[in-house]
């Protein structure tokens, strides 16, 4: 079966102009929607069809959702998912009682960053300090993270988004890497898969997730190297044609990307089927509108596109870009990040020149 790049080009265009009416339900996250739309054009090579005022919206709109914490308050810094608890009233207690929920969300400053990095933004208008700030402020005493300053679920989802923020951001500022080490090993199973939360089941999505973090952390020799064969073993045990989440369970698109970067990271992508692969997800295209599902003959998203089109990448098709595993953005575009780290780190050198002649 043949891919289709410009079908799913013009499908995630779509979706940065207009949301389904099934997706009412996504609205408080649609800075997540956009960061597959937009990524997936990145890794697609398809950036131009978006015009360059196009761009420059999506970038402004992006920013319009960062929590720049006052100096008294919660280190709440970050990113919101979208306009939810935006409020126009000239009534101050209205205002300061929704203003007392603006606070960033781990998810929601990862892919808010991450839409900045693969538009060509230099991401000046970041409050990076803020930023790690927030990072900080949500981990807690047992290495995890929550979504948010106020509570919310704490699991390897966070721990994942918390990783990936400090390394875009290039600063862990005082987020204490090995209890969240730590709290990953805790998470490895009796089967070497990873659980989203202690003593839990193993599951693809949330090993990728303690995985990357690792990686991105430099910590990857916590774990031994039984440990680290074991999880390659459940792995690739984890393929059919295509790949499932968990033992006797259907294999799904997005588990071309979870289970595949987690292969990548740790060196043993090749000991899969990539042809079997490849045939599973194209099994899910849609070949009129584009867009890829779970399943066969099910409802297209931009999620399943998202991630079948990264595990394409992953099986070397053409014209899909290579995608940086740990990072879930695109090779170009974590080059262009890494430029940017130089950068600050030039700035830095100078400014430390300066005051030390001061």
């Amino acid at each position: 079966m043949d891919f289709l790049p410009q079908k799913h080009a013009k499908y995630f265009s779509r979706f940065l102009n207009l949301l389904p009416a099934r997706l009412a339900s996504h609205d408080s996250t649609r800075v997540t929607i956009a960061f597959f739309a937009v990524s997936g054009l990145d890794v697609l090579d398809s950036l131009e069809l978006l015009t360059p005022s196009q761009k420059e919206n999506i970038i402004n709109w992006i920013y319009r959702y960062q929590v720049i914490p006052k100096e008294e308050g919660l280190k709440c810094g970050g990113f919101q998912g979208s306009s939810t608890l935006s409020l126009k009233s000239n009534d101050r207690d209205q205002l300061a009682a929704v203003e007392s929920y603006h606070w960033g969300h781990l998810a929601m400053t990862y892919t808010g960053i991450a839409i900045l990095v693969a538009l060509g933004d230099d991401l000046s208008r970041l409050d990076r300090r803020a930023i790690i700030e927030g990072v900080a402020a949500v981990q807690r005493e047992d290495g995890s993270f929550s979504a948010s300053v106020e509570g919310n679920e704490q699991d390897m989802r966070f721990v994942y988004c918390a990783a990936a923020i400090c390394a875009m951001l290039d600063d862990w500022g005082s987020v204490d890497r090995k209890k969240m080490a730590q709290y990953i090993r805790n998470s490895l199973r009796y089967d070497y898969g990873v659980s989203q939360h202690m003593e839990m089941e193993g599951h693809g999505g949330t090993t990728f997730c303690a995985v990357a973090a690792l990686h991105l952390s430099d910590q990857l020799d916590v774990l031994s190297t039984r440990e680290v064969e074991g999880m390659k073993r459940w792995l690739v045990l984890r393929q059919g044609e295509g790949f499932q989440g968990r033992p006797n369970k259907t294999e799904d698109t997005c588990y071309s990307f979870w289970i595949a970067a987690t292969l990548k990271i740790l060196n043993a992508f090749h000991l899969t089927d990539f042809e079997e692969n490849r045939k599973f997800i194209l099994s899910t295209q849609n070949r009129v509108v584009g867009g890829f599902s779970k399943w066969p003959h099910f409802n297209t998203d931009p999620f399943h596109t998202y991630f079948g089109i990264c595990g394409l990448s992953f099986v070397d098709e053409p014209n899909v870009l290579e995608v940086m595993p740990s990072l879930n953005i695109s090779m170009r575009a974590y080059r262009r990040l890494r430029g940017l780290h130089n950068e600050w780190k030039l700035t830095q050198n100078l400014t430390d020149v300066r005051l030390n002649i001061d």
